[in-house]
């Protein structure tokens, strides 16, 4: 026991100080897309050809990436020939929005926060009930690794419950399965209104890779009203914890 204490007294405070301070990341951690539009040369769709969710597109002003749909995969920044597109180390991407997740020269539009009156319920005291509709695990660790000493979440006053009726909202992730759909729909219905819903990571959002093919919806909010997106695959805690904040007024 003497032996335990020792070292975890060495071990000191292991919690980041997010968001008083910007977390540290490691190198290879994909953040927000940058993207060079001068650098893009007209007629070239080397990454459009690349991207595997389709969800890179040309417009007047340059390239465009749909965070939705996105996968951070860098199959983009790999074939294009002028490096006009590249992954940062800036977590901060959750938005309000759908159309808000597109990425174009000017950046992103970040996540503002719920009126004056829900902040009131749910600024101090916010309560999710965790839904995984047919995710493969990875959104869902990262769900839980906020709950660990290093990010702990329940300094903000947000917890995971495992009854909706105990829950102010859901916190979903997965491309929402077919045999999945009606358990979420019954999951929303028992929570109270009012009440928020937040889709974790590409295949909440849009279906991912997943996407329009006949055993998944495509995104949470094809079956119920959204309140906070927050892209990745998966994201990463911060990115999720930076989300939740902004929602709830406190950054």
């Amino acid at each position: 026991m003497l032996k335990l204490l020792g070292t975890r007294i060495k071990q000191g405070n292991r919690t980041t100080k997010f968001p008083k301070e910007v977390p540290v990341l490691p190198v290879l951690y994909q953040g927000l897309p940058h993207i060079n539009a001068d650098a893009c040369r007209q007629g070239c769709q080397d990454c459009i050809d690349a991207c595997p969710t389709q969800a890179i597109s040309v417009e007047a002003n340059g390239p465009q990436i749909d965070l939705g749909r996105c996968l951070f995969c860098r199959e983009c920044t790999e074939a294009c020939p002028e490096n006009a597109i590249e992954y940062t180390l800036d977590y901060r991407m959750a938005t309000r929005t759908r159309e808000a997740m597109v990425v174009d020269k000017h950046g992103i539009e970040l996540a503002d926060a719920i009126d004056r009156k829900s902040r009131a319920l749910f600024g101090h005291s916010l309560k999710l009930r965790q839904v995984s509709a047919g995710g493969c695990n990875a959104c869902e660790a990262e769900v839980n690794a906020l709950g660990n000493i290093v990010f702990d979440i329940g300094r903000f006053g947000i917890q995971m419950v495992a009854s909706p009726r105990h829950a102010d909202g859901l916190l979903i992730t997965g491309p929402i399965t077919q045999n999945m759909q009606l358990a979420l729909l019954k999951t929303y219905a028992a929570v109270p209104s009012p009440k928020l819903v937040i889709a974790i990571g590409g295949c909440a959002i849009s279906g991912g890779p997943f996407r329009d093919q006949p055993q998944v919806n495509n995104g949470a909010d094809s079956v119920i009203p959204v309140d906070l997106y927050v892209p990745g695959c998966p994201p990463h805690p911060v990115t999720i914890l930076d989300g939740l904040l902004r929602l709830l007024g406190r950054i």
